[in-house]
C-alpha cells in the first residue's frame, strides 16, 4: 500500500499512453476520429498487404573476375612499360595468367608484380599465376554485399516504394520485401541492372577487323545496346561512372528524351581531357558492356556535362537517370527467388487474423469470469491495457505487422492472462495458509513475480534469437512477441498490482475472494 500514489500514476501514464498511440491507428479506417488528430498507422507486412518479395543473389564469383580482369591489364601495362614480352596474359579459374616470351625474364616480372597490394604469386618457369590472397577476398565480398545493399536501398527510394523492408540474408543474399507494389517487373528491371556506365574510346584502327579477329591487345569488342553494330573499343576507361555527380531525364533541342550528366570535379577533368586530345574521334558510352552510343567529340567540353541520347521513352530515360544517380551496382545480382501476394490475399489474411485473435480474446475473457467472478475484471481490464500497450509500441516504433506477428499477439493474450492466473492462486494459497489478507497479496505478488519473471525472460531469449537469426515473418512473430513479453511484466506487476489493492480498499468487508 505505500506505493500507491506513484502506482496510480505510472498505470494512468501506462493507459494514456496506450490510447493514444494504438487507438487511432486501429480506428482510422473506419473515421469515427476527430480530423485534429495525427493518427499513425501499423505498417502492415507483404502477407498482410500484398506486394513482392525479392531474394537477390550477389554474384560475387563475377565481380572477382572482373577485379582480376583490371589486375591483368594493369600488369600487363606495366609489363610493357618496364620491356617485359608476354606471349599472353588471361583470366582463367579465377587466376591471371601470364605466359613469358622470355625465361630469363621471370625474375624481373616477379619483382614488378610483387609490388601490387594482397596479390599471392605463383611462378612455374614460362608461367606466373597471380591471385589475391584469401583474406582480401573475403573483406571483398563482404564489402560487395553491403554496397549492394546500399544501392539498392537508393534506387529502390528513387521510385518512392512504400515502406520497403531491405535486408543482408546468409552471406551472399539480399531480402527485398515491397508492400503494396503494383508493378513488380519496373522493379525487377531497376534491380537487375548493374548500371556500370564508362566512358571509353573507339578502337578506329582494328574496327576494320571486328569481323575477322576476336582479340584484341588492349580493346574488346563491345556490342550495340539496340543493333547488331560491334565495336571495338579500348579497356582502359576513360571516364567513369564512379564520378558521375548527377543524372536526370530532359529532352534536347528536337524533342526528344535524354539523359543529362553532371561529373564531379574529378570527373569533369577527365572527361574535359579526354575530349580535348581526341577531337574528331569516337568515344563509347558503355553501360553495362553494352555501347548506348558512340559519338565523334566535335569540340573539347570543359563543363563537365553530357548527355547520352538513343532510343529512349520518357520512362526508360528516367529509369537510366533513376539507376547512374543511386550508383552502379558492384556486382552483379540476379533473383534467386521471388514471390507476390495479391492485395486481396492480403485483405483475407487481415480478416482470418483479426478474426481468430479477437475469437481468443472473448474466450479467455469467459473464461476468467467463469474461474474468478468479480475478480476476473482485474484480469480482464489489465489484458485489453496489454494489448492496447503492445499496439502502441508497434505503432511508435513503426514496426511491421506481419501475419506471424498476429499469431505473437494471439499468444501475448495467453501470457498476460497466465501471469495473472499465476497471481491469483498464489494469493488464494496464502490465504489458505493463515496470512492476513494484505499479506497474502503482498506475498503472493512477490512470489510469483519470480515465477513470471524467469518464463518471459526465457521466452525474451527466444524472441531476441529469432529477431537476429531469422528473417521475414520470423522477425515479424519475433518482435511482436518480445513485445508482448515486455508489456505483460510492465502490466502485470504495476497495473494489476494497483487494480488489486483498489478492489481490497473499495470492499466494505475487506475481501478478496479467488
Amino acid at each position: 500500500m505505500k506505493n500507491l500514489n506513484t502506482k496510480f500514476l505510472v498505470t494512468i501514464s501506462i493507459v494514456f499512453f496506450s490510447f493514444f498511440f494504438a487507438i487511432p491507428a486501429l480506428f482510422q479506417n473506419y473515421k469515427i476520429l476527430p480530423k485534429f488528430i495525427d493518427t499513425k498507422s501499423i505498417r502492415l507486412g507483404l502477407d498482410l498487404q500484398g506486394g513482392s518479395q525479392l531474394l537477390l543473389q550477389i554474384e560475387t564469383r563475377e565481380a572477382l573476375r572482373e577485379k582480376l580482369l583490371n589486375l591483368s591489364e594493369d600488369v600487363r601495362v606495366k609489363l610493357e612499360d618496364n620491356k617485359i614480352l608476354t606471349d599472353d596474359i588471361s583470366v582463367i579459374n579465377n587466376e591471371v595468367k601470364i605466359t613469358l616470351n622470355v625465361k630469363n625474364e621471370a625474375e624481373k616480372a616477379l619483382k614488378i608484380i610483387n609490388d601490387f597490394e594482397s596479390v599471392k604469386v605463383e611462378n612455374e618457369n614460362f608461367l606466373i599465376k597471380l591471385n589475391f590472397d584469401e583474406k582480401y577476398i573475403n573483406e571483398f565480398y563482404s564489402s560487395l554485399v553491403i554496397q549492394s545493399l546500399e544501392i539498392i536501398r537508393k534506387r529502390i527510394d528513387e521510385i518512392g516504394t512504400n515502406e520497403p523492408i531491405i535486408q543482408i540474408q546468409g552471406n551472399q543474399r539480399i531480402l527485398v520485401q515491397l508492400p503494396g507494389l503494383k508493378d513488380p517487373d519496373r522493379i525487377k528491371a531497376l534491380l537487375g541492372k548493374t548500371a556500370k556506365m564508362n566512358f571509353r574510346l573507339v578502337d578506329e584502327k582494328n574496327m576494320q577487323l571486328v569481323n575477322e579477329k576476336k582479340y584484341f591487345v588492349g580493346s574488346e569488342i563491345v556490342k550495340d545496346s539496340d543493333t547488331e553494330i560491334r565495336y571495338v573499343i579500348k579497356k582502359r576507361v576513360g571516364v567513369s561512372g564512379d564520378n558521375l555527380k548527377d543524372a536526370s531525364a530532359s529532352v534536347d533541342q528536337f524533342n526528344r528524351p535524354v539523359v543529362s550528366l553532371v561529373f564531379d570535379s574529378i570527373g569533369s577533368r577527365k572527361f574535359a581531357d579526354l575530349t580535348s586530345k581526341h577531337v574528331g574521334k569516337r568515344f563509347a558510352i558503355v553501360l553495362d558492356n553494352k555501347v548506348i552510343s558512340a559519338p565523334v567529340i566535335q569540340e573539347p567540353i570543359p563543363t563537365g556535362n553530357a548527355q547520352i541520347s538513343g532510343n529512349f521513352t520518357f520512362e526508360t530515360a528516367n529509369d537510366l537517370a533513376i539507376l547512374l544517380r543511386a550508383g552502379s551496382l558492384p556486382a552483379p545480382i540476379s533473383i534467386a527467388e521471388e514471390r507476390t501476394v495479391g492485395p486481396s490475399l492480403g485483405k483475407d489474411s487481415i480478416k482470418a487474423g483479426s478474426t481468430s485473435l479477437i475469437i481468443a480474446f472473448v474466450l479467455v475473457l469467459v473464461y476468467m469470469f467463469l474461474i474468478y467472478g468479480k475478480v476476473a475484471l482485474i484480469a480482464n481490464t489489465v489484458l485489453i491495457i496489454n494489448i492496447l500497450f503492445l499496439f502502441s509500441w508497434l505503432v511508435l516504433l513503426e514496426a511491421t505487422l506481419t501475419l506471424p506477428g498476429i499469431a505473437g499477439i494471439a499468444l501475448t493474450v495467453g501470457m498476460a492472462v497466465d501471469a495473472n492466473v499465476l497471481i491469483f492462486e498464489r494469493i488464494r494459497e496464502e490465504q489458505v495458509l493463515g496470512r492476513s489478507k494484505i499479506n497474502a497479496i503482498d506475498t503472493g505478488f512477490s512470489q510469483a513475480f519470480r515465477a513470471i519473471l524467469d518464463a518471459n525472460i526465457t521466452t525474451l531469449i527466444a524472441a531476441f534469437i529469432l529477431f537476429f537469426m531469422g528473417s521475414g515473418p520470423i522477425k515479424g512473430f519475433s518482435i511482436t512477441l518480445g513485445l508482448g513479453v515486455f508489456s505483460t511484466i510492465i502490466c502485470t506487476m504495476i497495473v494489476s498490482r494497483l487494480l488489486i489493492n483498489y478492489f481490497y480498499i473499495s470492499n466494505k468487508n475487506r475481501e478478496l475472494k479467488l
